[in-house]
């Protein structure tokens, strides 16, 4: 494998900046669905990234039980069969986990302090990272190899089947999540949510029902971006959902509170920024850059970079 960190010339630019907006892809794919429940009921939901790092381990397990192992040697159906699998359940089961954690443990107290929801967000994420824990254990385990790593540029550039699978699902997916939002009946209703909850009760919205599929929607998300980590990065393990969570949420800040684009967009910057920071500045200042970057930014844009001024949110 090419030392990607090795090169100094714009070849070597240019292949660091490609791996930045795949990787900002990846933590923007996380970070939509930390967007829609912020942007809906103001809540910072730090068990997202432990529910994605649930997907990961059920999406390993699918592979295990569909019998692939690798896409060398294998039938070709056979392995889409497994990716199409765990693109379907994995999704589900986090949409369906996210749902059942809003109603047991976040809507009794829907009215109470934010600090109190925050603090039991907090406490979810503890629960679902010793789930992991206890699931896949401490080792970091390896996920099925079933998407080649051949380039498709054919030159001094490097970009594979799997960063553009990474792009491929991740753009969809933010075209989809703003047309729905901005065109269907229920994403009228989020968004009259997100304004005014109590005035949208007063209209007739079920803002409960609301709240429900805004935890569905994203749950399903983490799902998605579960299954493209795994089949991407190929080494899982249960403290994956702490760095990606916090990447992704803080992408989802740095974008603009419940702003579908700029969610996207705050993801692309912090691995574009990342990247270029491990090559030229040194991996251990990687995170410091990014969030240099990020408070100068919010410094001049409190509100993100796409985001509109809104209510005070804590």
């Amino acid at each position: 494998m090419l030392d990607l960190f090795a090169q100094t010339d714009a070849a070597g630019f240019g292949q660091f900046l490609l791996l930045g907006l795949v990787l900002g892809s990846l933590y923007a794919l996380i970070a939509l669905g930390y967007t829609m429940v912020y942007g809906i009921i103001e809540l910072i939901n730090f068990a997202h990234g432990d529910l994605f790092m649930l997907g990961t381990f059920l999406a390993l397990t699918l592979a295990g039980w569909a019998g692939v192992s690798t896409a060398s040697g294998r039938d070709g159906g056979a392995v889409a069969g497994a990716v199409l699998l765990m693109l379907v359940v994995t999704p589900l089961a986090c949409a369906g986990l996210n749902v059942a954690t809003d109603r047991v443990v976040y809507k009794p107290l829907r009215n109470s302090p934010k600090l109190t929801v925050i603090v039991s967000a907090i406490g979810v994420s503890f629960v679902f990272m010793n789930l992991g824990l206890f699931w896949k254990g401490a080792t970091p385990v390896r996920f099925p190899d079933l998407i080649p790593d051949d380039n498709l540029l054919g030159g001094a550039l490097a970009f594979t089947w799997k960063d553009l699978m990474v792009v491929g699902v991740t753009v969809p997916a933010m075209v989809a999540l703003t047309l729905f939002v901005k065109f269907t009946p229920l994403g009228k209703a989020m968004r009259a949510t997100a304004q005014n909850p109590t005035a949208a009760q007063l209209m007739g919205i079920n803002v409960d029902r609301v709240v429900a599929a805004t935890f569905g929607i994203g749950g399903a998300l983490a799902g998605v971006g579960s299954v493209v980590y795994g089949l991407y990065i190929k080494s899982v393990d249960y403290q994956i959902g702490f760095q990606n969570g916090l990447y992704a949420f803080t992408a989802a800040v740095l974008g603009g509170v419940g702003n579908i684009p700029g969610a996207v967009l705050g993801g692309l910057v912090i691995g574009v920024v990342g990247e270029l920071s491990k090559a030229y500045l040194g991996a251990k200042w990687s995170e410091a850059t990014i969030f240099a970057i990020l408070i100068v930014i919010l410094v001049f844009r409190p509100s993100g970079l796409l985001g509109a001024r809104v209510r005070e949110k804590v």
